[in-house]
């Protein structure tokens, strides 16, 4: 690719992943710092700036959950095309979705990493009371409360 050689490093797509709170975010914005300052071109998708723009318009129920991690690995997919490393860092409760978006890159330029936590420990990070307001029902489709996360099979890297 062009941009790799005018950049001087490869771009990919790096895909953080598990429930709210287990520090997806965190860890994606670490390793980008980390990145920027070995001189990469980085940036991070996450729910902070991507369901405020770009999915603005959807719920939590499952089809839209479904359509967040289609259009997040299709914006993912052009940042890498235009070599950047673009780190995700989301949810993707459903493991065919995540396994959609990594057949729609070639081979090795996605790395899905499992920010492995329990529930337990998500719901003591819940900062935002999400956790909270699902178990009192005034959250609907709540990932890990009344909807299911499928922890990925595949994963490149788990962070326990």
């Amino acid at each position: 690719m062009r941009c790799n050689q005018l950049n001087g490093h490869k771009s990919i797509v790096i895909w953080f992943t598990d429930l709210s709170d287990s520090g997806k975010s965190t860890l994606a914005h670490s390793v980008e710092e980390k990145l920027h300052n070995l001189g990469c071109r980085t940036y991070v998708l996450d729910g902070d700036n991507v369901r405020h723009g770009l999915s603005s318009n959807l719920t939590f129920s499952d089809n839209n959950h479904k359509e967040n991690i289609r259009r997040i690995g299709e914006v993912a997919n052009l940042m890498m095309k235009a070599g950047v490393i673009a780190m995700t860092a989301f949810i993707s409760p459903f493991k065919k979705d995540c396994n959609l978006v990594r057949q729609l890159l070639p081979q090795g330029d996605f790395i899905e990493i499992f920010c492995k936590a329990s529930l337990e420990i998500c719901e003591s990070r819940d900062v935002k009371g999400l956790y909270k307001r699902a178990r009192v029902g005034e959250i609907k489709n709540y990932t890990g409360i009344d909807s299911p996360y499928e922890a990925p099979d595949n994963s490149e890297q788990i962070i326990t």
